[in-house]
């Protein structure tokens, strides 16, 4: 079956069927999630749906993941989300996960420099997880904790989050209660050293892009 035809099955329109027909790979996927402007959330809190994000044309990190999920599943892979659960004062951050063989790899939608792409040469979840916790912070301060089970799109009906109109709720709800495991010890939550101001400045970076896909670099 071809790409185009799954979309269409799944109830997209032919032209967003057509559209996410192109990317097969996930250098391919990151490089179209990268391309989608940001969503600011100037109407309030979203969770776009795939066809939503098409339809507004852009996207924050889960909404990001989800473009990336569907088209994992259109190409023959599993669409699988991982949630990472940041303290209290901070927001998680939702990737789309992928495997080469025995190794993990991640498409993350981020405005920011460290938030991103991930290469597939993890050999754990807890591994992947780490490589984000360096620079996942707020004011200076390492705020990642937690990361999820993998969450399996394919066990929810795919009318909640590829065609869904408005917030994908029953995708958010599902995908913050799955399990999820620490990463910090217990004696280690007060004791974590704040980021260096270079890094912290470094942090600070933002890409904006148009909706014609150009990009540009921000510092505040």
């Amino acid at each position: 079956m071809s790409r185009i035809v799954c979309g269409l099955k799944l109830g997209l329109s032919k032209a967003a069927a057509t559209r996410l027909s192109k990317p097969r790979t996930p250098e391919g996927i990151q490089d179209f999630v990268n391309s989608l402007p940001w969503n600011f959330e100037s109407g309030g809190w979203s969770a776009l749906s795939v066809a939503g994000v098409l339809e507004h044309n852009h996207a924050h990190c889960i909404e990001g993941a989800l473009i990336a999920a569907y088209l994992f599943w259109i190409n023959g892979q599993s669409p699988l989300l991982m949630d990472m659960g940041a303290v209290k004062g901070d927001e998680d951050h939702v990737v789309a996960l992928f495997r080469r063989g025995r190794y993990w790899g991640a498409i993350s939608k981020s405005n920011t420099p460290f938030l991103r792409y991930r290469d597939p040469i993890y050999r754990s979840l807890r591994e992947l997880t780490l490589s984000y916790f360096p620079h996942y912070i707020k004011h200076r301060r390492k705020t990642l904790r937690t990361y999820s089970v993998p969450f399996d799109l394919r066990r929810h009906d795919s009318n909640l989050w590829v065609t869904r109109a408005g917030f994908c709720q029953e995708i958010v709800t599902g995908l913050t209660a799955s399990r999820h495991y620490a990463i910090v010890p217990p004696d280690m939550k007060t004791r974590l050293r704040p980021l260096d101001g270079i890094e912290a400045q470094a942090s600070l970076l933002k890409q904006c892009v148009s909706v014609r896909g150009k990009s540009i670099l921000q510092w505040p």
